[in-house]
């Protein structure tokens, strides 16, 4: 006589609660050079997403997208990469150039029509690139089955064609083979060859501008000067820097002093633009929505800065706060330093509070040449104890913040 066991549905449940918790857990971070690391064929284009490592953290934090891999044969004799000396952003813009963010199985490849479909990039995101030229446009062939990726522009002379798939996590990921390094049109190859070198030293350059004694003591003791000095060599820099008043201007919900250390870096990195901007540039620009040295360490679409004019003055903001530029401090290619009235208080770190500024901007003081003789005429103690730090400390630039 068999007997049959009933389980009790309080245990029932007990059982699948445990089997829940016990399951592995699928990892949230996305380690594109792991996945490539495995194909040897692909051990260039490996190497180059590694020493990225701006592009490879914003990767990790990507859910579907669809990578054009070029394997060695074909980026060993790609004359973009053996006839120019591309730096390390440049490159790392390339590089963006060919990531999808769109999931694409071989069979959505292949299903589409001859007309083509615009996919976004990750360049384009970045808002560096012209236009929608940060696009691809990727067709296919029904009589030769090819599927090849180009430039939205019609004149442009990179093209790629698709080779194989080699990799695919379901929804998410998918690695392709293409037969070609791929290009944005209008990318500047000659760039980092022909833009001199000038080796500023930023914060000598900010001390003898007399009025920027507490933000260059914050970049040099957290180390983010020597970050924005080695962007130099690449696309260039445009850095807004807070004039020491603005720190004594901060409410005091704002404590700039306990936040953790890397919290600090983000902030001094999100008023740093990884681009020479002059000022005249800076008044007509074509995407006010500009990405910040913190957008590459944090993720695209993070820590921008919206840029705007008013009566010939130039707004920044935040979403948080709106800051203006009161002075140039340095401007020679490829370095723009600009003085503005605000700490640019990044949104996603201080968004709980109101915009501390009216959006109407008052017109700014008179431009003045920073490195034309100038004294301090204010007693800052005051707003140098605000801000967390003692006045004996003020000119002690390497000492000045301490960080956590």
């Amino acid at each position: 006589m068999s007997k049959s066991f009933i389980l009790h549905p309080q245990i029932t449940l007990t059982i699948i609660f445990y089997l829940l918790i016990l399951s592995p857990k699928p990892s949230s971070s996305l380690n594109i050079t792991a996945l490539l690391s495995t194909y040897p064929d692909l051990s260039q284009f490996t190497a180059l997403l590694s020493a990225a490592t701006s592009l490879t953290a914003d990767l990790s934090h990507r859910n579907s997208l669809s990578l054009l891999a070029v394997p060695n044969s074909f980026l060993s004799t790609d004359p973009n990469l053996s006839h120019h000396q591309l730096s390390s952003s440049a490159l790392s813009d390339i590089l963006r150039y060919h990531v999808l963010l769109q999931f694409f199985s071989w069979s959505d490849l292949h299903s589409l029509p001859p007309s083509g479909k615009l996919v976004t990039t990750l360049f384009q995101t970045t808002g560096r690139a012209t236009n929608n030229f940060g696009s691809v446009n990727i067709t296919h062939d029904p009589h030769s089955n090819q599927v090849s990726i180009h430039s939205p522009a019609p004149y442009s002379s990179s093209n790629a064609t698709l080779i194989s798939q080699i990799k695919t996590l379901p929804y998410n990921v998918t690695i392709f083979t293409v037969n070609s390094l791929l290009i944005p049109y209008g990318f500047d190859l000659m760039a980092s060859e022909t833009r001199p070198s000038i080796r500023l030293n930023i914060t000598k350059t900010l001390i003898d501008a007399h009025n920027f004694n507490i933000i260059s003591s914050m970049l040099s003791a957290s180390g983010v000067v020597n970050e924005i000095e080695a962007g130099e060599g690449g696309s260039g820099i445009t850095l807004f820097v807070p004039v020491d008043n603005a720190f004594a201007d901060l409410p005091s919900s704002v404590a700039l002093q306990s936040l953790a250390a890397a919290q600090k870096m983000v902030v001094l990195k999100a008023h740093v633009l990884r681009a020479y901007y002059p000022l005249g540039s800076l008044q007509s620009t074509a995407n006010p929505l500009q990405p910040t040295l913190a957008t590459e360490s944090m993720g695209a679409g993070s820590y921008t800065l919206n840029i705007s004019t008013f009566n010939g003055s130039v707004a920044i903001n935040t979403g948080v706060v709106q800051g203006v530029i009161t002075q140039t401090v340095f401007d020679q290619n490829p370095i723009a330093i600009f003085g503005v009235n605000k700490v640019l208080l990044p949104r996603e770190i201080f968004g709980k509070n109101p915009i501390l500024e009216s959006p109407e901007i008052v017109a700014p003081p008179p431009y003045y040449d920073a490195s034309s003789p100038s004294v301090i005429g204010e007693d800052l103690s005051s707003s140098v104890a605000r801000c967390g730090w003692k006045s004996d400390q003020f000119y002690s630039v390497p000492e000045f913040v301490q960080l956590d």
